[in-house]
């Protein structure tokens, strides 16, 4: 398996950005030579879709395999090799070694241009009992094959999940479909802990309601049985039994290759790229979930690991290794994940990413109806967005609904991409229609809550802690029948349409705390009283519906 030829492309490893590579430079160079290695069974796969393949609502296992060795040979001229894995590059030679998994043979191949595509690892942590049968890890068609027999064999009642990120909470979704109990198990004090703890309440809401029992800020320590697993020990000290258990920690780049072969690493620990996606050898490009990349916010290094920017990034390589000079400018993390009815998306930087960089933001947060209110049928999503505080750019964004949300966090993502300042996304000309949406869209309504935030017209607080540090009255301005559903520590109530009759009975010399179901209202009550002559005004960001948020997720 060795030659030469103008144009020699070897590419390690599939899915994603191997297939996606070997395609376009197949487009654009007729006469390339072109070789892919894969270490494992199949070369391109959906491997988003194979938790929905595990739960049954994927029932032809075909539909996930999107190439085969053959077809694309047959399409695109490419040389597959399945079962191979390189374990070596050899830059000076320009060639790598690989070794053919089923017999054991070795060769060398010689390389143009050599593309890395392999991935990341799943974090499996070095515990006792972790290589018992039952325990499992979900990255690839045999991972889910395997679930399956061993689901169907062991007539598996119980399941136990440990990480509640994506891929965590989208297996647990697909087991409780079959009709299997599950424990979901988190080391960190949230489920999803990309987003922010608030935001994430109704996911929890939804989980107990399913049957889901969760454990929070409790890490696994060992596993227990004899020729199976049968129970996980926690650092808490206690036991939890399941007939089968999943891990989804998260995953780490498979680096060790261009380590060994002396490329540079990032800041992530992911392989280091420019923005044509090249290593630190101009012959060698990496992609995917095996390289960093720069997030368009922050404009720092980050380990992103999604399959749409996969997708992109393929793009631009096989475009580059045919002489262009294509950049990927980077990645907003963009992301959405489903539970039940309960739908959660976030884009760009999250609260506690921008504390922990130390830059200077707002907060709003804003609750309205996916359609027209008058339209059957509308469901409130919860929008936080976050604002630079001297540009108005809106830098990120998190979205909490049950129907709508995936359209929300796409305009949301589009603006912060146009580096739209958060006037500006008030202004957009969004499509309207009583079932899709409302006059003023959800997007249109978290912005113009965030512009009186960041234009001074209102000034407000996000917690009860800041409500006590100012020693401030705190007005609630619900209606009656509102209020009976519970009212915030040391409330006063007086409903708004009251306030003007009712303003002898506010000490105008004391400030003031107004909040209502969402925040619209309170901030007509915020204006009523600035207006009367109370001076020192707040209006509770997001209102009853953030702060019953926070007290879920405290």
């Amino acid at each position: 398996m060795s030659g030469s030829s103008r144009n020699k492309v070897v590419i390690v490893g599939g899915v994603a950005v191997g297939a996606g590579v070997a395609a376009k430079v197949r487009r654009m160079d007729e006469s390339a030579e072109i070789v892919l290695f894969e270490r494992g069974t199949h070369v391109s796969f959906a491997n988003c879709g194979l938790p929905y393949y595990v739960g049954g609502v994927i029932t032809e296992r075909d539909a996930l395999l999107l190439h085969t060795p053959g077809s694309l040979k047959r399409r695109f001229d490419v040389n597959v090799h399945t079962h191979h894995e390189v374990t070596e590059i050899d830059r000076e030679r320009k060639c790598v070694r690989v070794v053919n998994l089923i017999d054991g043979t070795r060769f060398e191949e010689s390389y143009d241009k050599l593309v890395l595509a392999v991935g990341a690892k799943p974090i499996v942590p070095n515990l006792p009992g972790i290589t018992l049968p039952g325990i499992f890890e979900l990255r690839t068609v045999p991972d889910a094959d395997a679930m399956k027999d061993w689901i169907a064999a062991q007539n598996v009642r119980r399941a136990v999940i440990v990480g509640a990120g994506f891929i965590g909470l989208e297996i647990v979704e697909n087991l409780t479909h079959l009709g299997i109990e599950v424990v979901l198990i988190e080391k960190a004090d949230q489920v999803l802990p990309p987003f922010d703890r608030e935001m994430t309440a109704s996911l929890l809401d939804e989980l107990k309601k399913r049957g889901v029992e969760t454990i929070l800020s409790d890490g696994i320590v060992s596993f227990q049985g004899a020729k199976r697993a049968t129970e996980v020990l926690l650092e808490s000290g206690r036991a939890v039994q399941g007939d089968m258990f999943l891990l989804g920690i998260g995953v780490r780049p498979d680096f060790t290759l261009a380590k060994n072969a002396g490329l540079e690493l990032g800041v992530s620990g992911a392989v280091r790229v420019n923005q044509e996606l090249q290593t630190s050898d101009p012959n060698i490009f990496a992609a995917g979930d095996v390289a960093e990349m720069t997030h368009l916010v922050d404009q720092l290094a980050h380990f992103i690991p999604l399959a749409g920017l996969a997708n992109k990034q393929a793009r631009v390589i096989g475009q580059n290794i045919c002489g262009a000079h294509e950049t990927f400018g980077g990645a907003l993390g963009t992301a959405i994940v489903k539970f039940g009815n309960v739908t959660l998306a976030m884009t760009g930087l999250s609260e506690k990413m921008a504390s922990a960089e130390n830059l200077k933001y707002q907060v709003s947060y804003s609750t309205s109806g996916h359609h027209a209110g008058y339209y059957p049928g509308a469901k409130n999503m919860t929008i936080k967005l976050l604002l630079d505080s001297s540009s108005h750019l809106v830098i990120g964004a998190q979205i909490a609904g049950e129907e709508g949300v995936d359209k929300r966090i796409d305009v949301i993502a589009t603006s912060i991409s146009g580096k739209l300042t958060v006037e500006e996304m008030a202004m957009l000309d969004l499509a309207y229609a009583p079932p899709f949406s409302s006059a003023k869209d959800p997007v249109i309504m978290a912005a113009m809550t965030a512009e009186h935030v960041m234009d001074g017209e209102v000034r407000t607080v996000q917690t009860l802690q800041e409500v006590a540090d100012l020693g401030a009255i705190l007005i609630d301005v619900r209606e009656p029948s509102e209020v009976a559903e519970g009212i915030l520590p040391g409330a006063i109530h007086i409903p708004l349409d009251e306030l003007r009759a009712r303003i002898t009975e506010i000490d105008r010399s004391r400030p003031h705390v107004v909040y209502c179901r969402s925040g619209q209202r309170s901030y007509f009550a915020y204006q009523i009283l600035r207006g009367l002559g109370v001076r020192e005004v707040y209006n509770l960001t997001g209102g009853w519906i953030v702060q019953e948020m926070r007290k879920k997720t405290a």
